[in-house]
């Protein structure tokens, strides 16, 4: 499956328990685009969706739909926090190339 790291879950958690609206947690899941052929989106969620894989780190639920997942089998991400900006980055091992942004990949 996907591993969070601990600054991940942390972040998630932060995102959920500021949201206006109920969330259950993460949607990670992958899209054709970006430079690189594939980019990543994620969001929170209030509900799984009908045929989605469940997994659940630390308290954290994620979410992902059975076309993602075999693209993004084994990805570790984590949250990191620069001086260019913070935000989540994606360490997949099944990516042949990636662009320079690290959104997306091939």
């Amino acid at each position: 499956m996907i591993h969070l790291t601990q600054s991940a879950v942390n972040a998630v958690r932060t995102a959920i328990s500021g949201s206006a609206e109920p969330v259950e947690g993460l949607r990670v899941m992958v899209e054709a685009g970006g430079c690189a052929g594939f980019k990543y989106m994620m969001g929170l969620v209030a509900a799984a969706e009908p045929g989605d894989i469940v997994a659940e780190q630390d308290g954290v639920k994620v979410f992902i739909d059975e076309k993602s997942k075999p693209v993004i089998e084994g990805t570790t991400i984590d949250f990191v926090v620069a001086l260019e900006g913070s935000g989540f980055t994606f360490d997949n091992p099944q990516a042949s190339s990636q662009c320079s942004c690290g959104k997306s990949f091939g």
